[in-house]
């Protein structure tokens, strides 16, 4: 067995549900498959005094799971005053507008046809609730709009899909582009660098200790998966069906569909850069 202090980002193990920081609490919903991992981390986030508390991406359109979340916030004393969306994604948004009706929230999100009323989402918004602070930080790149929330007295970040706790995230071409996505990537470089922060609450899988080693991960992961590419296209490999063949051949067959849309986002990226033709 491998050590998970030795794996990327230092994944916590033991149950995926339940606390993780002082501040953020986990309720997984149950829609686990390939592209979801062990299904999707829906946060509920508030100050440890605190009687209010905000829900970020209630997840897929389960009542079950839904109302699991307000009975956790309830159980802990807790109200939640409102409800944040990382992308748009079903297993993140669908089930957004329902839970505004149990919890008579409003939804904000960057997409304003996710927003459940006057007010979305953008770079530099600083929310706050009942003490607690969240800053909104774009990361476009798995789609469009993609975002993260930077947690600070937490020291932490939940990204969405933009990092997962286990593996990696697609480039959802044509709506993700590969280099928004290596620039958000940066983008949250910079947050543990200059910003202290260490510990990632990905959109799915375990809690990751070790944000920065997280990130260069991803990084790196970027760049060899790009030279694959590279390589297959000037061994006369033109198709990103044909792609997806060379370089996922070690890759479950059932996620190729999807390693298909970031072999589009890579090949997009590399005829931008004139490094094919």
């Amino acid at each position: 067995m491998t050590d998970a202090a030795a794996l990327p980002g230092q994944p916590r193990g033991g149950t995926l549900s339940g606390p993780a920081t002082a501040r953020a609490v986990n309720v997984l919903a149950p829609n686990a498959s390939a592209m979801t991992l062990d299904g999707t981390n829906t946060w509920i986030v508030s100050e440890p005094d605190s009687d209010l508390a905000v829900v970020i991406d209630p997840g897929p359109l389960d009542d079950l799971h839904l109302k699991a979340v307000v009975a956790t916030a309830e159980h802990a004393g807790k109200r939640v005053a409102l409800t944040l969306l990382t992308h748009g994604h079903p297993d993140h948004a669908e089930g957004a507008a329902r839970f505004a009706q149990l919890t008579r929230t409003h939804v904000r999100a960057l997409d304003p046809a996710l927003r459940l009323g006057d007010e979305g989402l953008a770079a530099g918004n600083v929310i706050t609730t009942d003490g607690l602070e969240l800053r909104v930080v774009p990361t476009p790149g798995h789609t469009g709009d993609s975002l993260c929330f930077h947690l600070p007295a937490d020291r932490a970040v939940l990204t969405g899909d933009t990092i997962l706790g286990r593996g990696t995230t697609v480039v959802a071409h044509p709506d993700g582009r590969l280099g928004d996505y290596l620039d958000s990537l940066r983008r949250l470089r910079s947050l543990t660098v200059d910003d202290g922060v260490h510990t990632v609450l990905p959109g799915h899988g375990p809690v990751l200790d070790d944000a920065q080693g997280a990130v260069e991960f991803y990084l790196a992961h970027r760049a060899n998966r790009l030279a694959q590419v590279e390589t297959a296209v000037e061994n006369g490999f033109r198709t990103p069906s044909e792609v997806v063949e060379q370089v996922y051949a070690a890759v479950d067959r059932s996620l190729w569909p999807a390693a298909e849309l970031s072999v589009r986002a890579q090949l997009e990226y590399l005829r931008e850069h004139g490094l094919i033709s």
